[in-house]
């Protein structure tokens, strides 16, 4: 019965995290202008 209340308290409070974490929203910044290199480089 002890490892279902925890098991409960422990759902319980991840599921508090994961609501606070999407009530707090994206984070305000911007992206690099620079794009990311996708390619292999040539070889020698």
């Amino acid at each position: 019965m002890r490892a279902l209340i925890a098991a409960a308290t422990g759902l319980a409070v991840a599921f508090a995290l994961v609501l606070t974490i999407t009530a707090m929203g994206a984070p305000t910044g911007t992206t690099s202008p620079k794009p990311l290199l996708t390619t292999v480089p040539a070889h020698p």
